[in-house]
């Protein structure tokens, strides 16, 4: 594998975690991606152990059979009380239309820190989310053929279609079925950004593969 590209799904911070359940006790996510989490919650746990994560999105509840990667104990029980735990958690098996909600959930995040990023460097606050990064986030169409990788020089992009959605360090790769506007003005986005706009770009670009690819095997 090529040291300039990324085969881990990134996580998105969340600067206000989501409520959410663990076996029935009550947790936190901090963090969020397409493979996974990193939850505080009440009790111990062990790698390995098998765990049921609920939430709800936009009033409709999303639940994840995960599995515990790591794990460490932040405050111990007092009394008759469990201790918290902060751990990484894999998703094994989404329940029902969990994949879908979430991959929405993190298009609709993702596009408002943009949103946010955009109004700061231009100093003023232009609100809502850019139209582009719903669409990426809901890139579902079966007609989806391969990928398109996208490599900024510091003066001139480079596009090139491939079967690989690895996510290269200089741009991103994006499904091959995305509307050549849109690219363009994620490009645009792309060579303003600072290092966490661009992360978020590459987030939002494993939404669009993600969701081709499940296309594609459907």
């Amino acid at each position: 594998m090529n040291s300039d590209d990324r085969r881990a799904f990134q996580r998105l911070h969340l600067g206000k975690p989501i409520l959410a359940m663990i076996d029935g006790r009550s947790a936190l996510i901090v963090d969020v991606g397409l493979t996974g989490a990193f939850v505080e919650h009440h009790g111990k746990a062990q790698p390995g152990m098998r765990l049921k994560l609920e939430f709800k999105w936009q009033g409709a509840a999303v639940c994840f059979v995960s599995e515990v990667m790591h794990s460490r104990i932040v405050r111990p029980g007092a009394a008759k009380e469990a201790p918290v735990s902060q751990s990484g958690i894999k998703f094994v098996e989404a329940v029902g239309d969990a994949e879908n909600r979430l991959e929405d959930m993190m298009a609709t995040f993702v596009g408002q820190l943009l949103a946010a990023q955009k109004a700061n460097a231009r100093g003023r606050d232009e609100g809502g989310s850019p139209e582009i990064l719903s669409q990426m986030g809901e890139a579902r169409r079966s007609r989806s053929r391969g990928f398109l990788t996208y490599r900024w020089s510091g003066k001139s992009w480079t596009s090139s279609r491939s079967d690989s959605d690895k996510q290269p360090r200089d741009g991103f790769t994006v499904a091959g079925h995305e509307d050549e506007e849109e690219l363009a003005t994620l490009c645009k986005a792309y060579e303003v950004a600072d290092e966490e706009g661009r992360r978020l770009i590459r987030l939002v670009s494993e939404l669009s593969v993600h969701s081709a690819k499940k296309a594609s095997t459907s």
